[in-house]
């Protein structure tokens, strides 16, 4: 089976790096022993990003994922992947000037939850992901309803995400944090739960 050349446009390290074990091992099951794609992957600085988002400058971070995407292109990725939630909302903004296709991570989950039968998710992760349209938008078009915590919850997860996950620290208190915000959330309704502070361990 021949596989496509896959570009990781990469945001935090965390995300990135569990996004490459990901296709690693899961490429193994699929390819065969010892197989998966070719990975090429680029990453500005994840504070270069931050003073974008801190800001409300999506056109600049879009153009830092622009970039990203052209150099990957140049490598020879013909597929890119962002295994970051939050800048999916980038994404839409530069989609149509990209040299190759993306995976968007909010369209996958939302097409994997209406094959699932689920009517109403949670969404978990950064501030700006939680109360931005990424999920709202592509959920929408599947007639899937979305759930956000309240604003305190909100800003205990993104402590955690900027404070912890980010730079690989997977706390107790943390874990129950989320166990928590996650029960209050089907209490609510929620059938399922969107788990998307870091990327591919997000989003």
């Amino acid at each position: 089976m021949r596989s496509k050349h896959i570009g990781i446009v990469a945001v935090s390290a965390e995300g990135a790096a569990l996004c490459y074990r990901t296709i690693c091992a899961e490429g193994a099951a699929i390819l065969g022993p010892h197989s998966h794609p070719q990975i090429t992957m680029h990453t500005y600085p994840l504070s270069d990003y931050m003073r974008h988002l801190e800001a409300d400058r999506w056109v600049d971070a879009a153009r830092l994922r622009l970039s990203s995407a052209r150099k990957l292109a140049d490598a020879g990725a013909n597929l890119l992947i962002c295994p970051d939630n939050t800048l999916h909302q980038a994404l839409d903004l530069i989609r149509d000037e990209s040299p190759v296709p993306w995976l968007h991570i909010a369209e996958e989950v939302a097409a994997a939850a209406s094959v699932r039968g689920f009517k109403r998710l949670g969404i978990l992760g950064t501030r700006h992901l939680m109360e931005g349209p990424v999920y709202k938008s592509k959920l929408s078009l599947h007639a899937i309803e979305d759930e956000i915590p309240g604003t305190r919850e909100r800003r205990e997860i993104d402590d955690i995400i900027f404070n912890e996950l980010v730079y690989g620290r997977f706390e107790e208190a943390a874990r129950e944090c989320f166990r928590r915000i996650i029960r209050g959330l089907g209490e609510r309704g929620c059938d399922a739960v969107v788990l998307a502070p870091l990327a591919a361990a997000e989003g």
